[in-house]
């Protein structure tokens, strides 16, 4: 299976649950984070695109090129990426944009009108950014329809094509008829963007990679639109368990959710999607009662929780055997 890259959008996308009222040191923080953990494409802006601060689609507490300027300032290995909805933004804005410090931008239109994406797409290649054609709401075309509107994206020189559930309203076979289509008929990649209303966007993303898609949307804890996306958090421990290749880390992924993103939330009066401590109980297949006692004693012995975790579930560690917390716990301190 090929390789997958993973584009965080928790600084776009995300930006909707807070009502676009991310800081400055908010982007930095999450941003940092990101870069340091491994993702290859950071998305950030006001939720509808760049230039999306408006009285329609409600103002941003700074503006995005502030926020790509913080951004790029510390930032020193993923891609830089806006989003840009032609008729919100402008090929006047993506050049400003690209000033300031971003390196790839994500053209998004509706499903069915890619034509409006030329010049856009066009100028953007001639930029020299990293240039996604993204198709919204995927759901309400039928496979014929979609792959014409990728087909015309691919032409205007887009590198990758996105069939994306804006409405979070597509099933698996939805993902997997629509991803064959596109990798039957691109010779460029293709990726997947998904919502996870339906509470499948775990299962719709890995519905993308087996049907060819190369390229996967996430954000920190599932922060987003609607329901929020698929969380990046839980995505890199799956793609771990099934030994498919990508570029992050799991631990500081997980780390730039509690350490960088949940101090941001919290400050505005919200909480994150993702339930951590569960994700690494599943992740380590422990018992579930495991937790408390792993916290207790990681925190007895100044170790990482995650890593007695995993120990215990390497040793297939069952109810009844709560003794080996301490062992392990204390194993790691020694051989720290």
């Amino acid at each position: 299976m090929s390789k997958i890259f993973l584009t965080d959008t928790t600084l776009r996308d995300g930006s909707h649950t807070v009502s676009h009222q991310f800081t400055i040191d908010d982007i930095k923080n999450v941003a940092k984070a990101l870069d340091e953990a491994g993702i290859d494409i950071i998305e950030l802006g006001h939720g509808d695109g760049l230039t999306g601060s408006t009285i329609n689609y409600g103002f941003s507490k700074y503006s995005d090129y502030d926020l790509i300027k913080a951004a790029s300032s510390v930032i020193k290995n993923a891609k830089l990426a806006v989003l840009l909805i032609p008729g919100i933004g402008t090929v006047e804005d993506l050049v400003k944009a690209k000033e300031c410090g971003a390196t790839a931008v994500r053209v998004a239109t509706h499903c069915t009108e890619a034509d409006i994406s030329e010049q856009h797409i066009r100028a953007a290649k001639e930029m020299g950014l990293f240039t996604v054609g993204f198709l919204m709401m995927a759901h309400l075309t039928d496979v014929d329809r979609l792959v014409e509107e990728a087909l015309k994206m691919e032409s205007y020189g887009a590198d990758v094509v996105y069939a994306t559930d804006s409405a979070g309203a597509m099933l698996p076979k939805d993902v997997t008829e629509k991803i064959t289509a596109l990798r039957k008929n691109l010779k460029i990649p293709v990726g997947h963007h998904s919502h996870n209303n339906l509470g499948v966007a775990i299962s719709n993303s890995l519905a993308a990679i087996e049907a060819g898609a190369t390229y996967i949307d996430g954000s920190l804890s599932g922060l987003g639109a609607g329901a929020g996306n698929t969380s990046t958090d839980t995505l890199v421990a799956v793609l771990n368990r099934m030994n498919i290749d990508h570029n992050a880390d799991l631990y500081k992924t997980m780390d730039a959710s509690s350490k960088a993103l949940v101090p941001a939330l919290q400050s505005k009066g919200l909480h994150p999607h993702t339930n951590l401590d569960a994700l690494m109980i599943g992740y380590s297949g422990v018992y579930s009662s495991f937790l408390l006692h792993a916290k207790r004693a990681a925190e007895r012995f100044n170790v990482d929780v995650r890593d007695v975790l995993l120990e215990l579930g390497r040793r297939k560690a069952v109810g009844g055997q709560e003794d080996w917390i301490i062992e392990v716990a204390s194993n790691l301190a020694k051989n720290r």
